[in-house]
């Protein structure tokens, strides 16, 4: 399978102000062609590596005052390797974290998911979140976390995870948040999906049902929103004006079963 995305960041700076950009491929077993420039005012700004957690690559950028533009390209061939088990992700998964507030909805998911395991609690957390939470684009703000997503009973992306993460979390399975760039998704944008673990391996739930999991790139991986924000900025500041996104495969999507388990590959 070839994947190819495309992102673009418009940005005005108001100040020296460091970058920390999440956009990259992570690094995978599949051949990957890509390309970043960023620009300030049409001059090149230097752009420095750092490897992170689960084959993440972000981006270091410092920024003077202007108009600063990001530009991300990538090719894929081929699939990664199924994700890593390590002992120590399975208890830092488990715990409540900034945006996935798991403690705070024991309760809830107690009596909604009660008695189920395995994959029967992953297809109901993920249907459960489906059914309570609009997608309504632009409907939450930057610090909501899950249990704001259940008073509210609307969100985006990354709240559908995070609440799918916490409701996990409670019921005792390891869950993290992975942000992804997901071809067919509509509308197009950065992704975000949950994965939770189980019997060995990380298994992808998204409850936004809004693209098939088999097509997902990986960008980077944590706890929550706090460690895979595609954007952030430190110092003067920057506003972000406009941005797109692109990601397609070649030829047909994937075609979606969502009674079976799938890993992101």
């Amino acid at each position: 399978m070839r994947r190819s995305v495309l992102a673009h960041l418009d940005l005005e700076v108001s100040g020296p102000t460091v970058l920390a950009l999440l956009l990259a491929v992570a690094d995978g077993a599949y051949r990957r062609s890509d390309d970043l420039t960023v620009t300030c005012d049409g001059r090149p700004l230097p752009v420095t590596e750092l490897p992170g957690p689960h084959g993440a690559r972000l981006h270091r950028v410092e920024a003077t005052a202007g108009q600063v533009t990001v530009d991300y390209r990538a090719t894929v061939d081929g699939v990664d390797d199924p994700a890593p088990v390590d002992p120590h992700d399975l208890l830092q998964y488990l715990r409540p974290s900034r945006y996935a507030e798991s403690d705070r909805i024991i309760g809830l998911a107690a009596a909604e998911f009660g008695g189920l395991t395995g994959p029967p609690l992953l297809a109901a957390v993920g249907h459960w979140v489906e059914s309570h939470v609009r997608y309504v684009p632009g409907s939450s703000g930057p610090t909501d976390g899950s249990s704001q997503t259940v008073l509210s009973g609307q969100g985006v992306c990354r709240d559908f995870a995070h609440l799918t993460v916490a409701l996990l979390r409670a019921m005792d399975v390891p869950a993290r948040l992975t942000a992804v760039y997901a071809p067919g998704l509509l509308p197009m944008d950065f992704h975000a999906v949950a994965e939770a673990h189980l019997d060995g391996a990380w298994y992808v739930v998204d409850a936004t049902h809004l693209a098939p999991r088999a097509s997902l790139l990986r960008v980077s991986t944590g706890r929550d929103a706090a460690d895979t924000a595609f954007l952030s900025t430190y110092g003067a500041g920057a506003t972000l004006r406009s941005q797109w996104v692109s990601a397609i495969v070649d030829g047909d999507l994937p075609l979606e079963d969502w009674s079976e388990l799938v890993q992101l590959r």
